[in-house]
């Protein structure tokens, strides 16, 4: 048999993951801490008595029917962080509200990468990430805050201390930019919704399980979500990051993953009563299928549907889900 060139070739490695039936009885083994709630009450407080002002300026693009806008806002310790807002230039009356949270790595990047929400009635909101945007789009947002030793990346940032995790301030940042936009004349604060996939997913799931204005939530592939199991079968990085930190600190297992508990995405699931459109990509190796579903059967919220796209890795549905939520959301706010 001829053989390909080896340009041609395709190595399939082998996956550990749950599939149907298996994964439709997995549950997720997270538990919630005690003092979760409080926690994140009392670290939103402590944001917001922090203050600062919120900026919404015109930005130089060529759009002609989508109005574009650079905001900064306040986030966690009054931090400034960046975003793009994007409103229809044909309106009339408040719009309902979309933020979106962007994946790991990435940045707000430029305003004509996401127009179809602004082109679909709503005021679109991308925050940027603060101490990313280098990997694989552009971003603007430092993160000033120091921490202990980590590996590369920012999944070990402070996470020996829940406190000082990376993601309570990024977390917050993404509660901060609703605060900054919902007293907006142009905003219906009754029609609040957040979205994003991978890290951007596990943002929204964050803020939903936090932040009652949220009516409805879509997260995409959501990373962060089940870290016992993710960090022990996900074949890709970033949950790697955590296996090499551990693999150095022998002695902190019990202290990180005590830390990871205030940052899963299951716990958040169990908070948010809000509407939620998920998506899961079964030959998903970077964010483990079943930990998507330990975060969607965990969910608290009785409208919740799963949309399965059964041979993609972590992109998922792409555009397809792009036109689901478009359609389901829709739906739920017009």
């Amino acid at each position: 048999m001829r053989k390909l060139p080896f340009k041609f070739a395709v190595l399939i490695m082998p996956f550990p993951e749950l599939t149907h039936p298996a994964i439709d009885a997995y549950e997720s083994a997270v538990t919630m801490p005690a003092d979760f709630a409080s926690f994140w009450r009392e670290t939103l407080k402590e944001a917001r008595a922090a203050g600062g002002a919120v900026s919404i300026v015109p930005a130089d693009t060529t759009l002609k029917v989508i109005e574009v806008f650079d905001v900064t806002f306040p986030g966690f310790g009054g931090h400034p962080v960046k975003g793009w807002l994007m409103l229809p230039k044909a309106r009339a009356g408040r719009l309902p509200l979309l933020v979106q949270y962007v994946g790991y790595g990435g940045g707000r990047g430029f305003p004509h990468e996401g127009l179809h929400w602004a082109a679909s009635g709503f005021a679109y909101f991308r925050m940027d990430t603060r101490g990313q945007g280098s990997g694989w789009s552009t971003g603007a947002t430092p993160d000033p805050v120091g921490s202990t030793s980590q590996i590369p990346g920012v999944m070990t940032k402070g996470v020996l201390d829940k406190s000082d995790y990376y993601y309570r301030r990024l977390f917050t940042d993404g509660v901060c930019a609703i605060d900054a936009l919902i007293d907006q004349d142009f905003v219906d604060p009754d029609r609040v919704a957040v979205c994003g996939g991978s890290q951007g997913g596990g943002i929204a799931l964050a803020v939903a399980g936090i932040d009652e204005r949220v009516k409805a939530v879509m997260p995409d592939v959501p990373f962060l979500c089940d870290f016992p199991r993710a960090v022990r079968v996900a074949g890709r990085d970033p949950y790697g990051e955590i296996v090499r930190f551990l693999a150095q600190h022998r002695d902190k297992t019990d202290v990180v993953f005590e830390t990871l508990r205030y940052f899963d995405g299951v716990n958040f699931a169990r908070q948010s009563k809000a509407a939620a459109l998920f998506s899961v990509a079964l030959m998903d190796d970077i964010c483990p299928p079943s930990t998507v579903y330990g975060a969607y059967k965990a969910f608290a919220g009785a409208d919740k549907t799963m949309l399965e796209y059964e041979f993609n890795n972590h992109e998922g549905g792409g555009p397809f889900q792009d036109r689901q939520q478009m359609v389901w959301l829709t739906k739920r706010f017009f």
